[in-house]
């Protein structure tokens, strides 16, 4: 049974005020004036006195019971009166809003979106506000932000809710769980609400310290979309290769049957031309493989494009984009004095040696440093050899001494078909007292090879550059004479060239736009659809990264150089399937969706309100419309 409770009982002291109205009406007596012909009548007068009593005209005087009627319900309805559900009321409640790229999926032909769903849900806990609660709305989907504080305002909640739209990049749950733990800190927070499709990771590394309730939306239609783009250099140009995926339906599922096979019309545009259109049938649940020529010797922009024949309840995955840039050769900068590496480098094909006959170029794919690697040009891949870097040099050092490789990550491109065992170098790194693995790690580094005293092979990938640091001097070790340093070199070209495009590309995807080189210290002006607008600068090694893409379709960064297009698409399979979890495991715990919506306590003082404005009007017309002789 749900009983009635106030959230403002204070406010009860307003109904003292019932005293001094009743006092007016006590000293309110107006007696008529009559002409009497007879004295015998002042027995009638003494009568009316006993009528006029104070008790007996509170007993006949509706206009009275009419205010105080109306006093009473505007005091109810300030004390906030409310209709308990028998759930625990919070005080300060957390909403988690998803609104990531599944969210905008709709529920049938010109039916709504899971987006909008989610609004109404929140809406009605707005409305639903008690005077002593605070909502806080948070969206979340690649990362999480703050919409509003707590607050109890209803204006502020319902138009941050209203500005909440898509950003279509995939679903991740863990920065909103944080934000929550956060607030935690501050505020009592006990539960947490999370509205979603529930097309989110299963297993989240993260440990609840609240109660969350997981509201899941209805699942969305049938859909088919574009999950992966890519190419492959060939002889004569570039291989291209896309996946289209279809969605099916769970059994039972209130969108529609499973999906049956879908009948796609799809195109590829090459710099806005088309040169490919057919059709493709996609069976629920499965993907298709589409395999594409193109012939160019320039830098080349394709897009793909599906259209289904039946209803897509997702626009946004329909559209693809590819790069392709121009071939040329890999540029490289390696040191006269690193004669070993340059000897390897000039077996190579296809390789711009520096420093050489030509003048030597700003910027390189992949560069050599025997020392710091802030000498010589910029490189997106750094290889450095017998040095430790700066910021590692409180953690090793550099000593005279024999060492050995005695473990070494054979799974790593750098080192894949490289035999290190029995390899004797000269140099030994020494680890500072009380270092380990873990510090390096924290650092950034990953640990690709290390001998009995410390690390030998560090790679740090940072901010799209990769770095391969081998503490030790090659050419004080057996290495350069093992039949695995030219194997060794050849990776590391590889590894330059698909960081260049040069030998493959692969569509960008949302989130972040990949990172560019441009100028040190320039400011650069981002523009991208929806409006979306960015301006950024580049670091002092003139790179640009972290620039946000939340949208699928061309942006373009605009600065001192000449401007650059950048296509960016979904590109995901748990977006494009809407694949929809119904538990969340946690590492302790797992949290399954609700079976019913989520209950809040039922406000009741507009009712209160409409009873004192009914009050209101019988009051008016009593006193206007009372027949003449009525006593008021």
């Amino acid at each position: 049974m749900s009983w009635p409770g106030f959230s403002a009982l204070i406010n009860a002291w307003w109904f003292l005020l019932l005293v001094p109205l009743i006092i007016f009406y006590f000293l309110k007596l107006r007696r008529p004036r009559f002409d009497i012909p007879s004295l015998a009548l002042w027995r009638q007068v003494v009568s009316d006195q006993r009528v006029n009593s104070p008790f007996q005209k509170f007993k006949r005087n509706l206009l009275l019971l009419l205010q105080i009627l109306l006093l009473c319900s505007l005091i109810f309805g300030a004390m906030q009166p409310y209709l308990s559900t028998g759930s625990e009321q919070a005080q300060y409640l957390p909403v988690l809003i998803d609104n990531s790229a599944s969210m905008a999926a709709l529920d049938g032909p010109n039916g709504k979106s899971r987006l909008d769903e989610a609004k109404e849900k929140v809406t009605k806990l707005i409305d639903d506000l008690l005077a002593d609660q605070r909502l806080c709305l948070i969206s979340v989907n690649s990362t999480a932000r703050k919409l509003t504080d707590f607050t109890d305002n209803k204006r502020l909640l319902k138009e941050a809710l209203a500005r909440l739209d898509i950003s279509q990049v995939p679903s991740r749950l863990e920065d909103g769980l944080r934000m929550a733990q956060a607030m935690s800190r501050v505020q009592a927070i006990d539960t947490v609400v999370l509205i979603s499709d529930g097309n989110v990771p299963a297993n989240i590394e993260f440990e609840l310290p609240y109660k969350l309730n997981f509201q899941k939306l209805e699942t969305a239609g049938a859909n088919v979309g574009i999950v992966d783009f890519n190419a492959r250099r060939s002889r004569t140009g570039w291989d291209v290769f896309a996946r289209i995926e279809g969605t099916k339906q769970p059994d039972g599922s209130k969108s529609g049957p499973p999906t049956a096979k879908t009948l796609c019309e799809y195109e590829l545009l090459q710099n806005g031309t088309s040169i490919k259109q057919d059709t493709v049938s996609i069976d629920g649940g499965k993907a298709e493989r589409l395999v594409f020529k193109v012939s160019t010797s320039i830098a080349t922009s394709l897009e793909l494009r599906v259209k289904p024949d039946g209803f897509d309840s997702l626009a946004t995955d329909n559209v693809a984009f590819l790069d392709l840039p121009a071939p040329r050769p890999l540029t490289v900068f390696c040191p006269r004095s690193m004669e070993t590496y340059r000897n390897a480098l000039e077996n190579i094909p296809d390789i711009n040696l520096y420093p050489g006959t030509d003048n030597e170029p700003k910027a390189v794919d992949l560069k050599f440093a025997e020392g710091p690697l802030s000498t010589g040009p910029e490189a997106r891949v750094r290889f450095s050899v017998g040095f430790i870097p700066d910021d590692l040099s409180n953690l090793a050092e550099l000593v005279s001494g024999q060492s050995e490789v005695v473990d070494w990550r054979r799974t790593s491109p750098l080192l894949q078909h490289v035999q290190l065992l029995d390899v004797q170098i000269a140099d030994d790194p020494q680890l500072a007292k009380g270092v380990g693995e873990r510090d390096f790690e924290l650092a950034g580094y990953e640990i690709l090879a290390q001998s009995r005293s410390g690390p030998l092979i560090l790679e740090r990938d940072l901010e799209g550059r990769l770095d391969y640091n081998f503490l030790f001097n090659t050419d004080r070790s057996s290495l350069v004479y093992r039949v695995g340093f030219p194997i060794l070199i050849q990776n590391v070209t590889q590894i330059a060239a698909q960081r260049a495009n040069l030998l493959d590309a692969k569509a960008h995807s949302t989130g972040t736009l990949p990172p560019q080189r441009i100028e040190p210290e320039t400011e650069v002006h981002i523009a991208g659809p929806n409006g979306y607008t960015e301006t950024v600068r580049s670091d002092k090694n003139g790179f640009l990264s972290g620039m946000g893409a939340p949208y699928v379709g061309m942006y373009e960064i605009t600065g001192p150089a000449e401007p650059l297009k950048i296509g960016v698409s979904l590109l995901s399979s748990s977006e494009t399937g809407l694949k929809a979890v119904e538990k969340l495991m946690f590492p302790e715990v797992s949290v399954e969706a609700a079976k019913s919506v989520l209950k809040t306590d039922q406000p009741l003082w507009r009712w209160f309100a409409v009873a004192g404005l009914v009050f209101l009007l019988l009051e008016w017309w009593y006193f206007q419309k009372r027949p003449s002789g009525v006593p008021g």
